[in-house]
C-alpha cells in the first residue's frame, strides 16, 4: 500500500472537503497532490485514491490515463516539457527537443501517447512534449520542473542551470 505522509494526507483530506456533493469530483486534486509529492502516479497511488474516495480503482485509472499531465512513470530529477504547438513548432521547438535529447543522451524512440516520457540513462533528465505552455510569442518555450524558459536558443546554457 502507498505510504502517504501524514501531512500530505491531511492536505488531501482538507481538499476533499471542497467537494461535499460527490467525492468523485476530488479525483483530480487528489492525484495532483500525489503526483507533486511522489513525482508520478503509481498503481498503488491509484488504489489509495480509490479507497480514499470510495471509488473503484478503474474510476481513478481512467482519469490518470485520460489526462496527459499525469505521469505513470518516474521522471528524471529534472523533468523537461517542450511546447510543441504551432507557434513554438514554427519557432524551433522540434529542433529544441532534438538538441535536448542529444545533449542529455535521451532516446525518445519508445515514447507514445500513453508513455510520453523518456529518461536519460543517468536518470538526471526526463523529457516530453507538452501542449501549449501559454507563451506563444516567445517560442520555443519549455519548462524544467516548475521553471519556465522562453526563447530557448542555447541548450548548453539551459542544461547548465540544472547540475
Amino acid at each position: 500500500m502507498l505510504a502517504v505522509p501524514k501531512d500530505l494526507e491531511a492536505e488531501i483530506d482538507e481538499r476533499i472537503t471542497h467537494y461535499p456533493v460527490s467525492k468523485r469530483s476530488a479525483v483530480l486534486p487528489v492525484l495532483h497532490h500525489l503526483q507533486h509529492h511522489f513525482g508520478h502516479i503509481t498503481e498503488e497511488a491509484v488504489e489509495w485514491t480509490a479507497a480514499k474516495l470510495e471509488l473503484e480503482p478503474i474510476q481513478v485509472l481512467e482519469v490518470v490515463t485520460f489526462y496527459p499531465g499525469f505521469r505513470q512513470e518516474a521522471p528524471g530529477k529534472y523533468h523537461i516539457r517542450v511546447c510543441r504547438t504551432l507557434s513554438c513548432a514554427m519557432a524551433g521547438s522540434y529542433e529544441l527537443m532534438e538538441q535536448l535529447c542529444e545533449k542529455t543522451g535521451i532516446d525518445r524512440s519508445g515514447t507514445s501517447h500513453h508513455h510520453p516520457i523518456a529518461v536519460s540513462p543517468d536518470g538526471k533528465f526526463s523529457i516530453e512534449f507538452a501542449e501549449c505552455l501559454a507563451s506563444c510569442g516567445t517560442g520555443p518555450v519549455c519548462m524544467v520542473n516548475d521553471d519556465f524558459h522562453e526563447a530557448v536558443a542555447d541548450v548548453d546554457a539551459l542544461l547548465a542551470k540544472y547540475p
